[in-house]
């Protein structure tokens, strides 16, 4: 039987957590599962090397954590879109009636799925079929032109680090003995 050699960076278990938790010091607080095969041949003096880049996401089975904020983002951008051609509606020579349909379907259908609030706002009348694809139309462009990835992912970033240093500044300043001096209270 061959045995597997695993390339898993040790890291060491985080101050923050509780020393009590389950981790396996061999191979470290973030072990990560699967990992790619690094070579393909493997013999008993070059056995399989397994090479990880990434963490492995328990729970997502049907679809990976980025696929999960893909679905949620592709609902937003519906919501969006709504937003987009309610505001253009608005404009005085699009008329008011188009509009208040818009509005009373809104009142009587959620948001939350935009494929299925489309389809059945298409289904509705043919007004209403009109409305909808101007929706698949924004929501499309707006997607792809207009929303700024780039910001997004800086903003997911720095979010993130900011809300960790202000939870783990809390945590330290809750447990530490400070004085009245050091604090400036």
């Amino acid at each position: 039987m061959e045995s597997l050699a695993v390339n898993i960076v040790p890291f060491p278990h985080p101050s923050f957590l509780n020393s009590k938790l389950p981790i396996n010091r061999e191979k470290g607080f973030f072990h990560c599962w699967p990992c790619k095969q690094r070579s393909s041949s493997s013999s008993p003096h070059n056995p399989t090397r397994l090479n990880c880049h990434k963490m492995f996401v328990p729970g997502f089975g049907e679809a990976s954590p980025e696929a999960k904020a893909a679905k949620n983002l592709h609902n937003f951008f519906n919501y969006i879109a709504v937003k987009i051609v309610s505001a253009q509606l608005e404009v005085p020579s699009s008329g008011r009636a188009i509009t208040e349909e818009l509005m009373e379907f809104l009142d009587t259908h959620s948001l939350n799925d935009g494929d299925e609030f489309c389809a059945s706002l298409m289904r509705e009348s043919s007004r209403h079929k009109a409305l909808a694809l101007r929706i698949l139309e924004v929501r499309s462009a707006y997607c792809k032109r207009d929303f700024e990835w780039d910001n997004l992912k800086r903003l997911a970033f720095k979010m993130v680090d900011e809300s960790n240093t202000k939870l783990m500044r809390e945590y330290v300043l809750e447990t530490s003995p400070a004085t009245e001096n050091e604090t400036g209270k």
